[in-house]
């Protein structure tokens, strides 16, 4: 029988991609995100589109509820939804913070309290939590974006022990430079933001820096391929690392004090 997989963010880059790749694997694959009509073209591939705001409880709610009574159960849970703003800690409001926590911690961990139950009483599931090589390592202006990334990675790691003998597994994804409209708006954001304040030549600086890293960036495919690795293995991995530049990123940040780091990041910002 064919599992069910329930993936967020499913209309653009990384998701839409996943969705797209797990279908042709024949999987029985729902994608979700606000923009519904940005997901018309996935129905070619059997995939079933579902309104979702992950921010909002009764649309989490309705979406599991769809999913449950159409398929029976979501057996993988793939939480790739995300925001992307950057600016300085000091000029952005936070108001935008908590939306950017929203998206990337708490909708994440509703959707994981929703699909549990069955999850447990089935004795099988796979969670999936996309993190980011930024949920290891900072750069400026990206103080909040790391901090829900890094919260991610933490909950992950404490979900992975609570549910290990209900027959359910944990994997954490962390791309490194992926291709995807995240970074356009995230640096839009952060011209917004920061791009006239005391902030405004660091600010600049970023934007520099992620300009480069678009020019090497991965194909979202290339993540697509590590989440059906990590949902199909026996064994998984607690974390896997992939697209542009990840590896060598954390391998420098494994072996750098945290002085060291700081200066080899702010020496790109030049």
């Amino acid at each position: 029988m064919k599992k069910t997989v329930l993936i967020t963010g499913a209309s653009a880059g990384i998701g839409k991609a996943t969705a797209i790749y797990l279908a042709q694997s024949g999987y029985n694959v729902y994608g979700a995100a606000r923009r519904i009509e940005k997901m018309e073209d996935l129905k070619g591939y059997g995939i079933k589109p579902v309104s979702l705001d992950v921010t909002i409880e009764e649309s989490l709610v309705a979406c599991v509820d769809q999913i449950s009574k159409e398929a029976g159960s979501i057996d993988i849970l793939v939480n790739n939804a995300g925001s992307g703003y950057y600016g300085a800690l000091e000029d952005m409001p936070i108001a935008d913070a908590k939306y950017q926590m929203e998206v990337n911690v708490f909708g994440a961990v509703r959707l994981i309290q929703l699909v549990l139950p069955v999850m447990r009483k089935n004795n099988f599931g796979k969670i999936v939590n996309i993190s980011s090589v930024g949920g290891k390592v900072t750069l400026p202006m990206g103080g909040w974006y790391h901090a829900s990334k890094f919260a991610i990675e933490g909950l992950s790691d404490a979900l992975r022990k609570e549910v290990k003998s209900f027959g359910i597994d944990v994997m954490v994804v962390e791309p490194g430079g992926t291709k995807s409209e995240m970074v356009g708006l995230g640096t839009e954001y952060l011209k917004r933001v920061s791009g006239s304040t005391p902030y405004s030549s660091l600010a600049k600086g970023v934007k520099k820096m992620y300009a480069n890293i678009e020019k090497d960036a991965a194909e979202p495919v290339v993540i697509a391929r590590l989440i059906k690795e990590a949902i199909e293995a026996k064994n998984p991995k607690t974390r896997y690392v992939g697209a542009s530049g990840a590896k060598l990123m954390l391998f420098i940040r494994k072996i750098l004090s945290d002085k060291q780091f700081d200066k080899l990041v702010m020496s790109q910002m030049k």
